[in-house]
């Protein structure tokens, strides 16, 4: 993230993944769980977009419409996924068949899942799971070109040839964490999605996991969209932050912006949970309440029975996700046309410092 918060964006960087009114639910005899509610993106090539919210505000079930792996009960009930692989035409993947999605997968989009230890074959040696999927994509590579790239692979994220022969269990988290990330790289990816790939590991293998990603990113050009619970981690990692609530986006804009400058006040009750490391030490304080269920999501704004600032018209009113200086946020906190500020209760002008606290 640039020092000074200056634009990460440019718009002359092609979009590689629009997503246009996305809706995920979840069907049930009791009734349909609503888990992504119109949520609505970019991504540029090249861009790493962070998605961040506490357990439960949808951000796996995004994960899973965006790759096209969600199953029975989810069901993607309305938007578009419009995706630019090998900057081609756009192509919808909400409606495309299982073999149109298998020519897409690994050369033009692969998933990082957050259990490596689950998402690699526990019987498989580590370098034959590399073949599988070299061979796979391209029947023509021989075997000891296969080989030659997983080493090549490997070494991309730090590992050794001599690790290819070894079963996933003789591997400690980290590495099996990282030869996920090589394995997504496999085919030369365009977009890499990551379910927060560090949540197993410790925080000195989460900075070199990061390190690895960024790093990559540069070498390779891929793009990435990166979902964790972990605001703190995206401010280092991310150019772009949507922050995720039951189901809906509330508010998205620069890691600069959102660090610096969070408007939704669930943003800042996030942005308020971890310790800055050059500031007085002061007591930190966390958001009251839990997210809704929602299987009977609350009237109106999700987030008004935990909210600070809540006022009469959140119990009633869905806000929209609006521009808000640099940033996109839905609360009604800033009306409609307003790019400052906003009328809050009683008409009273709420400033952008004002709603965030600074």
């Amino acid at each position: 993230m640039p020092a000074d918060g200056s634009e990460i964006r440019p718009d002359d960087r092609e979009i590689l993944l629009d997503v246009r009114g996305l809706t995920v639910e979840y069907v049930a005899q009791q009734g349909s769980v609503r888990a992504c509610d119109d949520v609505s993106f970019t991504v540029r090539r090249g861009e790493i977009l962070g998605v961040a919210g506490e357990s439960g505000s949808g951000k796996s079930t995004l994960i899973t419409a965006l790759t096209r792996l969600e199953r029975p009960p989810a069901v993607t009930t309305a938007g578009e996924i419009l995706f630019r692989p090998g900057g081609r035409a756009p192509v919808d993947l909400v409606g495309r068949t299982e073999r149109e999605l298998r020519g897409l997968r690994w050369r033009h989009m692969a998933v990082v899942l957050q259990s490596a230890m689950n998402a690699l074959n526990p019987v498989m040696r580590l370098g034959a799971q590399f073949r599988d999927v070299l061979s796979e994509h391209d029947r023509t590579m021989s075997r000891q070109d296969a080989q030659k790239r997983t080493e090549d692979l490997l070494a991309l994220v730090g590992l050794t040839p001599l690790q290819a022969g070894r079963y996933p269990h003789e591997l400690s988290g980290g590495t099996r964490q990282r030869a996920t990330i090589a394995l997504a790289l496999a085919c030369g990816a365009d977009l890499v999605v990551m379910d927060e790939p560090t949540t197993a590991v410790d925080v000195v293998m989460q900075r070199q996991i990061l390190a690895n990603v960024l790093r990559l990113r540069a070498q390779l050009g891929f793009a990435v969209v990166f979902v964790t619970h972990d605001l703190s981690l995206l401010v280092e990692l991310a150019d772009c932050i949507a922050i995720m609530y039951a189901g809906r986006i509330v508010e998205i804009g620069s890691a600069f912006d959102i660090y610096h400058h969070p408007k939704h006040p669930y943003t800042e009750g996030l942005r308020a949970s971890f310790p800055p490391l050059r500031e007085p030490v002061r007591r930190l304080s966390g958001i009251p309440g839990s997210p809704p269920d929602l299987r009977q999501p609350p009237p109106g704004c999700a987030f008004h029975p935990r909210c600070p600032r809540r006022f009469e018209r959140c119990d009633g009113t869905v806000p929209d996700l609006r521009p808000v200086g640099g940033q996109s946020v839905a609360c009604l906190l800033y009306g409609e046309g307003e790019r400052a500020g906003s009328r809050g209760p009683q008409g009273v002008r709420v400033e952008a410092d004002d709603v965030v606290g600074h």
